[in-house]
């Protein structure tokens, strides 16, 4: 009895201190944003102090309870901020946002996709400095996303990093805009274009830091506005990704063909007019739907909270991790970070679970004496989960770097074809918009077809996880290649023919590169938000725009590197600026079979990743 009642008192002790409790609550497994989750109750023994007597859960009471899918994320109502009287499923901010990035596509790529010829044409810059400045500019404007996640989850949130974002986005606009009408041969040829230029390159880096912060926030805001109690609004919150990356690709194909012609044959002023006023049209889109979105506040510096961990890890370097994982220091949930998500522990890692380890110094009064000498679980959880993000997004890097040939490679194939399709003559380019094209009859064949007939085969409500759509997208990379690989051949075969090859046998392997960006660009998206913790859902959404950045820069360290190792000895080497005397063919196997050896090192992380688990009381 004496025995008992000190184990009662020992456990409410610990409760008091701030430790976890186990008592209603559920571990929720979360594998998809919108989809049905996996999820297991753990021993359920004791009450915390408050919440009523002793007892336990068995799994027929649990089955009278709601289930933990719906039951799951209390910070999503918690965060809600002023949007209390919102009502899932019937909120128009959802739409709004997904017009919002039609207009910023095609404003952004107003301005970008015919820069070097503008620098060219106009300015008259020479070649190698025009490169280089495109692709300065090009890297900042992914690389800025970044610091605008940070400033998104650490200060403003995401709705406040929009807006002010889209000042200084318009505001380059406008910049970018004046330039162009200022600018003209005469000028240039008069000596007066030094000023046009600096107007212009000022106008260009204001929209580089406009655009990072609308990059980094805009889709988790927009993710934001799905409630997660709401099975309707689940399965929205998974199509919406599918959408807003259709967006993208919209305003881009819209962008390539209208603007870019009237830049080309009428007025470039005017060209960048019209994309400046999408932006001006989205501006003030984003304000008048303030009404109907859903705000979700801050919850600290997410960099601190890693900074904590590691330091607090260090300190307790010789410290001994209990076995009991129960004796690592939680806060309880009405204590938390407003409302935040706690987390479950978790065995990878061991050794950061020394920040969480309580030590008889720790502890004032329940509370920690330092946050930099005593983390909790969740503090310790959220880098693990980024710890283990970092492979998937190491391997998508590999992946960028290959999927790149679209805008590089595969037009340089297709100048050396014949470029005449009846009486029409096709821009090796425009390809690919066929590309755009073909992604939004994958984005409608997936949700119509695909994904309905997975949920049915695999009986399980959600057909293909996030892992396996990505895994199936590196698959498809390389039989794009090893298409690509065919069609080089063949050409090269018409060749010695004396004959040219149509630039039509180009259409297939454009049409399956769209097939692998469809299952790998749109899920990777979704999956890195559905994976991130609370803290961190705009940086980790930045960190998919940073790989595509960084696969660019691979992409071009790889050509250059074939280039010069295929020709020496008086070789033309495999990529010759006369690709009849070369053999891009053989690049393209060689890119076939890094493609392959990245898709089995991807199956390998995908096999040993550990999924995002929630805690959930009831």
């Amino acid at each position: 009895m004496c025995a008992s009642m000190r184990e009662d008192v020992s456990i409410r002790e610990r409760v008091l201190m701030g430790q976890p409790r186990r008592l209603y609550s559920r571990t929720v497994e979360v594998e998809e944003v919108g989809e049905l989750r996996r999820f297991s109750i753990p021993d359920l023994r004791w009450l915390r102090q408050g919440d009523g007597e002793r007892g336990g859960l068995g799994v027929g009471e649990r089955r009278r309870k709601t289930p933990a899918p719906f039951a799951s994320i209390q910070s999503e109502n918690e965060l809600r901020g002023p949007r209390s009287h919102y009502r899932s499923g019937a909120s128009k901010a959802p739409g709004i946002i997904l017009g919002f990035e039609y207009l910023d596509s095609v404003a952004f790529n107003g301005i970008g996709a015919n820069l070097i010829v503008y620098l060219h044409t106009v300015l008259h810059g020479n070649n190698a400095a025009n490169a280089a400045n495109v692709g300065t500019w090009s890297g900042t404007c992914f690389l800025t996303p970044l610091f605008g996640a940070v400033v998104a989850d650490t200060y403003w949130g995401n709705y406040k990093t929009i807006l002010i974002s889209l000042v200084v986005y318009l505001l380059g606009m406008v910049t970018i805009t004046s330039s162009a009408f200022s600018a003209s041969s005469k000028f240039c040829e008069d000596g007066a274009c030094q000023s046009t230029t600096t107007l212009l390159f000022c106008g260009l880096y204001l929209v580089a830091i406009g655009s990072g912060g609308v990059k980094a926030a805009l889709l988790p805001f927009g993710a934001e506005q799905f409630d997660d109690e709401n099975p309707s609004d689940r399965e929205r919150k998974g199509a919406f990704f599918g959408w807003f990356y259709l967006c993208i690709t919209l305003g881009a194909l819209t962008s390539m063909t209208f603007i870019v012609w009237i830049q080309e044959n009428i007025s470039w002023g005017l060209g960048y007019s019209i994309a400046t006023f999408c932006m001006a049209a989205a501006l003030a889109a984003f304000v008048l739907g303030t009404p109907h979105y859903r705000l979700r506040l801050p919850s600290g510096s997410p960099l601190q909270s890693i900074l904590q961990v590691l330091v607090a890890s260090y300190k307790k370097r010789s410290a001994e991790i209990p076995r009991d994982s129960s004796l690592l220091y939680e806060v309880n949930k009405d204590s938390s970070n407003g409302g935040q998500q706690r987390l479950p522990h978790s065995n990878g890692f061991r050794f950061l679970d020394k920040a969480a380890t309580i030590s008889a110094l720790d502890l004032k009064d329940g509370s920690p004496e330092s946050s930099w000498s005593l983390c909790t679980v969740t503090q310790v959880e959220e880098l693990k989960m980024f710890l283990r993000l970092i492979p998937i997004w190491a391997n998508s890097i590999i992946y960028a770097a290959v999927f790149a040939q679209m805008f590089t490679t595969f037009i340089q194939q297709g100048s050396a074809m014949n470029t005449k399709v009846g009486s029409f003559s096709i821009p090796p380019a425009s390809l690919c918009s066929f590309e755009i094209i073909s992604v939004m009859g994958w984005v409608f064949v997936y949700n119509n077809i695909i994904a309905p007939a997975a949920k049915r085969y695999f009986g399980n409500g959600m057909g293909l996880s996030q892992l396996q759509r990505m895994g199936i997208g590196r698959f498809l990379l390389i039989l794009a290649m090893l298409t690509a690989a065919y069609n080089e051949s063949k050409r090269l075969e018409s060749i010695k023919a004396n004959e040219t090859l149509s630039i039509a046998w180009q259409l297939p392997q454009f049409f399956v590169l769209a097939s692998s960006e469809v299952f790998n660009n749109i899920t990777q998206l979704e999956f890195f938000f559905a994976q991130a913790p609370d803290r961190m859902k705009s940086i980790c959404t930045a960190m998919v725009l940073f790989s595509m950045s960084l696969g660019n820069y691979l992409n071009s360290f790889i050509i250059t590197f074939i280039a010069i190792a295929t020709s020496g000895g008086g070789q033309p080497g495999w990529i010759s600026n006369d690709l009849n005397k070369g053999h891009l063919d053989y690049y393209f196997l060689v890119l076939a079979v890094i493609s392959t050896v990245n898709f089995f090192v991807y199956i390998a992380f995908a096999k040993n990743y550990t999924l995002k688990k929630a805690i959930s009381d009831s």
